[in-house]
Order: structure tokens, then sequence, then C-alpha cells
């Protein structure tokens, strides 16, 4: 080999070793150590359970299986450590309830969010943690009341977005509708909202009432969705879709 092939050879051995290490230097803190996106379903309840999380369990499971991602199922919080929570893309939050976590796997999630991670709440995930104020932030807005289970409209005001673009203009559907003690808007990524005009919303009306949101916090990823109250929910094809979007959103691979 002459001197400058060896030179030449040199400089693209060099480029691509720049490259690689740039790669890595690239990925996020926290990409699980897989091939395909994990998820982890928590499911704790430390006040009311729904009847609905084995369905949702179940139904997540299936996405998993039919889209090409990895499903794991828990309700022991010790799940949330460093080296567990690394293993998974984002974290589903499925109707959890109460006070769940210990300080010290509150602060590894707090790490594992801030560093790259995902969380989708589902229904109930806004009834949790009141005191944690990392978690309010995350979920954006704190369950207030509801009223019976009756149809309503949603409203969807993001056409474009993964776990919406499926979905009509306005989406009927039956299910537990929140109220919330605060509004997410300006907050977060209002990507449906629920007509008051065309249900009894009780005492607890907004006005302007988001119910499926999402945002970022540092290098992670929050998404948060009001319907999942009834079995039914988890076998609705549309709402299944949403439940896809929203994970998708989560695991990073679509945008907020």
């Amino acid at each position: 080999m002459s001197a400058g092939r060896k030179v030449a050879g040199r400089k693209l051995l060099g480029l691509a070793l720049a490259l690689c290490t740039a790669g890595a230097l690239a990925a996020p803190a926290w990409a699980g150590e897989h091939d395909e996106p994990s998820v982890l379903v928590f499911s704790e309840t430390a006040g009311f359970r729904h009847e609905s999380i084995e369905s949702g369990i179940a139904a997540i499971e299936r996405l998993g299986q039919e889209h090409g991602f990895a499903v794991e199922s828990t309700e022991d919080s010790a799940a949330f450590s460093d080296a567990e929570l690394a293993r998974h893309d984002a974290v589903v939050w499925l109707s959890t309830t109460g006070d769940v976590l210990e300080p010290g796997e509150q602060s590894a999630f707090e790490r594992y969010i801030r560093g790259g991670g995902g969380y989708f709440g589902v229904h109930a995930a806004a009834d949790t943690e009141y005191d944690w104020p990392f978690y309010g932030e995350l979920v954006g807005a704190y369950f207030a009341d509801h009223p019976e289970i009756q149809p309503a409209t949603v409203r969807i005001e993001d056409h474009e977005h993964d776990s919406t673009a499926h979905l009509p203009r306005h989406w009927h559907r039956t299910d537990e509708w929140y109220n919330f003690a605060t509004n997410p808007r300006g907050d977060t990524h209002v990507l449906a909202a629920l007509d008051e005009s065309g249900y009894d919303p009780g005492e607890g009306a907004m006005g302007d009432h988001p119910i499926a949101w999402c945002h970022v916090i540092d290098s992670g990823r929050a998404y948060y969705t009001g319907g999942g109250h009834t079995e039914e929910s988890f076998a609705e094809p549309d709402f299944l879709r949403h439940l896809l979007g929203g994970i998708r959103t989560a695991t990073g691979q679509t945008p907020c």
C-alpha cells in the first residue's frame, strides 16, 4: 500500500471512531439496554383501586406484541431504583392512587425522568402523590372530583399528534371524566379537551377542560390522558390507538 493510501486510511478510521464516539455521547442517559422500546406498567394503589387496571395491563401487553415494544408490569415500588428504571424507556402509571413511592424511590424516578426517561399517566395517575411537587409538575394537573360516568364529546385540538391524528374532530365516548384542581394549559401541550356543554361536569366544571396533554421536563418526556376508568375503554379501538400514541410519546418514538 502506498504512503498516501495509508494516510487516507488512517483519516477514515479516525473519522469513523469520532462518529461512533459522538453517537455514544449523544445517547440518552436512560436509554434502555435493549433493541426494542420497553415500558414498565406500574399500577400500585394506596387509595381507590380501579377494576379496569387488569384490563389495562392486558391491553398494553397486546399493544406491545402488535407494535414491537416490550412490556413488564409491577405493583412493587421497589422497581423504582436507578438500575431497574434504566431498563425501560418509559413507565406507565396505570390508575395509580395515593402515596405509592418512598422518598428514595421518588428521587430515583426524578433522576430517571430528568435524565431522559418517559412517563405516561393514565386516568387516576392524576390522583397520586399529592405531596410530591415533582410529580405534580410531571402529571400536569391533579384530580379534583368527577361526576357520574356518562357520554361526552372530546374536542381534538392537535390533529397531527400520534395519539390523536386518527380521531374525529369531535370524539364521542363514555368514561368517568375528571375535573382537575388546576388547568394544565400553558404549561403543557394540550392535545384534547372536553366540551362541557355536552355533559354534566358537576360542581367542579372547569370551562376550559383539557383531558389529554404532553410536555417535556429537562431531557424527559411526559404524557397524560384522563380516559381509562371503565373496563370497556380498553376494548375500544380508538382509545387503544390513543394509548399507543401516548406510549410512543413517552418512549420518545414520537415527539410531543
